[in-house]
């Protein structure tokens, strides 16, 4: 089940406590991002044990367009993870609301 950006910062704005994942490259999360936890698609595998104990709470990716995240949101629930949500449009769409 995917998750929309309004939708995402609707619940930021709320102050939600979120488990959110970016997916994307260090030098993309330092160019500009939302305050996630940076776990990059090709360092996920070897990271697992970092977010293992979220594995039936939800959990939310992003990365720059939702390709990546909609691939780390495949394997994470081919691992066993039950709740987790691909950020549609990722950050192109985000700056793009201009949010």
């Amino acid at each position: 089940m995917d998750i929309t950006i309004e939708e995402l910062k609707e619940r930021m704005d709320k102050g939600e406590k979120l488990n959110l994942f970016d997916v994307r490259e260090e030098y993309e999360f330092d160019e500009f991002n939302i305050g996630a936890t940076l776990i990059p698609l090709g360092e996920l595998p070897d990271r697992l044990e970092e977010i293992a104990h979220l594995k039936n709470e939800e959990i939310l990716i992003h990365c720059r367009s939702g390709a990546r995240s909609g691939r780390a949101a495949a394997y994470l629930t081919a691992e066993g993870y039950a709740n987790v949500r691909n950020v549609l449009g990722g950050m192109m769409a985000w700056q793009a609301a201009g949010y």
